[in-house]
Order: C-alpha cells, then structure tokens, then sequence
C-alpha cells in the first residue's frame, strides 16, 4: 500500500504519521529526512542539495524527485510506503506519477487530516519553549508552575512563529500550497479527509478504517 500524508501545521499529521508507519509497517519517507541523510552521508545527491539549502534557496523539483525517486527504489519500499511532505505541487505530484508508473506502482490513498483554524492557532500559540530545550503547552502540556520550565526552572518563552499572526500567515501559505494538490488527488477519486479535530485515537481509529478499505481491494 502506497499513501500520502497531507496536514496543516498543528494538525497533528507527524504523530499519525508514526502510528500509520508502526501499525501497517510502512517506511514513513519524510523528503526532510531525505534530505537530512543525504547531507549527513555526503552523497552526490545531498552536496547538491546543500548548495542549495547553504544559500537559503529551495531544493528545486529536479533534485528533490531525483532524491525522493532514489529513495523510493530502496528494499524497504518494496511493499509499499507513506510520503510526508512529498509532493507539494502539481509538477511535484506529475513527478511523482511517472516515477511510480515507470516502477509498476501507484498511489492507493491521499489521506488528508483536516483541522479548523481556530483549532490550529490554539493548538499552535499555545506551545512554551525553554532554553535547556524543554517543550509544554498550556493547555495540553502544561509545566507545573506557570511560565515556569519543570527541568531546570528557567522563564518559557513563545517562539515568534507560534504567535497567532505568524501562524495565521503559516496557514494561508500552506492553503495556498496544498489546495490544488488537495483537488488534483480529489479529481483522481484517491483523496480521503480524516477530521483531525478529535482524540488522537479517534483519529487513528479513523485513518486505520480507511486504510484497511484499501488493503482489501
């Protein structure tokens, strides 16, 4: 079974992501992780994302399905895989398909975990960061004594990017970014939208149901 992951900031898609890799023992492919191996193990292929990446530019389509294609034909994605982060665009998803139509593969499911607005910016203002790297929540995690880290009691900071107007600006850049890829897979009858709004179980639950459906066909 070979899927795809889509997921606003916040809506909890890397914690899926792993339950999804663990329960169907699919390699979770991560074109981050992909980039980060190939950098840290100085192939061909990560020094020329690094020229890149190094100037502050984008990795450009070219290298990165040349990337994604490399790692797609590794023994481990013989029997199927999840790609997060992977594809983002149109030419990306076009890509994509002729690589996998030239290996005899395709796309089973496009799962898409959808979250309201409102539901992102609390979820994702609400995070406090500390210095010594500890990580809390208000709401969902939050240290003992307020604004206080448990670890090694220094003051909790907010990062700038989870202020609710950089993360509003974060979420129109992802809708700008991923609608079209949201109506490409939907037009292709493979795109299901699992309601990220519930217990992280539920969730699950949920996305496990839709996966099984695909197993069986």
């Amino acid at each position: 079974m070979n899927i795809i992951l889509l997921g606003p900031p916040g809506a909890g898609k890397g914690t899926q992501a792993k339950k999804i890799s663990e329960h169907f023992s699919l390699p979770h492919i991560s074109t981050g992780d992909i980039l980060r191996e190939n950098i840290s193990n100085n192939t061909s292929l990560g020094l020329r994302a690094k020229s890149y990446m190094s100037r502050g530019e984008l990795v450009p389509d070219e290298l990165l399905i040349t990337i994604v294609k490399d790692r797609l034909s590794r023994k481990d994605c013989s029997g199927g895989f999840m790609l997060d982060g992977y594809p983002r665009t149109i030419p990306q998803a076009d890509a994509l398909q002729m690589i996998l139509t030239e290996s005899g593969k395709k796309i089973d499911a496009v799962l898409n975990i959808s979250v309201d607005d409102e539901e992102l910016i609390k979820r994702l203002s609400g995070r406090r960061m500390c210095k010594c790297g500890a990580s809390y929540h208000v709401n969902f995690n939050p240290p003992k004594k307020e604004g206080v880290c448990d670890a090694c009691k220094e003051k909790l900071y907010q990062r700038d990017d989870d202020k609710p107007d950089a993360i509003k600006n974060r979420l129109v850049v992802y809708k700008k970014q991923t609608q079209p890829l949201i109506d490409y897979y939907n037009r292709k009858k493979l795109l299901r939208t699992i309601d990220g709004s519930k217990e992280i179980s539920q969730i699950f639950e949920e996305v496990k149901n839709v996966l099984e459906e695909y197993e069986k066909l």
